[in-house]
């Protein structure tokens, strides 16, 4: 798994239908379910004529986590939820989470602290099932 500046990052041989359907069961196994997905592609496609590889962006929500976060800064719903993408580059699939400390940071109320890093460690270990 590789750490960028703001997310984590795993890469895969398996295709992007797969890897969307394994990220989002590995997800549901660590509590999370997903609120939305946003094809991005097919809306670039759709609004501007422009083509380009597949990419899509799954709203996952752990809905303890989140009522916990909310509780504790209420305006926390603008960061909500943890935005999973799915791309193709190349011969490959890309699977990224956002880095949940992102939103601790920005709120600057150290209770979300302690929320942050369970949530990393959930989607750490939802995304290491993919590298396997």
């Amino acid at each position: 798994m590789k750490q960028t500046r703001y997310g984590m990052v795993v890469t895969t041989s398996r295709s992007m239908a797969e890897a969307e359907a394994a990220i989002s069961e590995s997800l549901a196994s660590e509590g999370f379910g997903i609120l939305s997905e946003i094809d991005v592609a097919a809306t670039l496609k759709q609004k501007l004529g422009v083509d380009r590889a597949p990419y899509k962006i799954l709203g996952a929500c752990n809905p303890l986590l989140a009522y916990r976060g909310l509780e504790a800064e209420e305006d926390l719903g603008l960061l909500l939820p943890c935005n999973v993408v799915v791309y193709v580059k190349g011969d490959k699939t890309v699977v990224a989470a956002l880095e949940p400390q992102l939103m601790a940071d920005v709120t600057d109320n150290p209770e979300l602290q302690d929320i942050a890093t369970e949530a990393r460690g959930r989607l750490q270990k939802a995304l290491a099932r993919l590298e396997a």
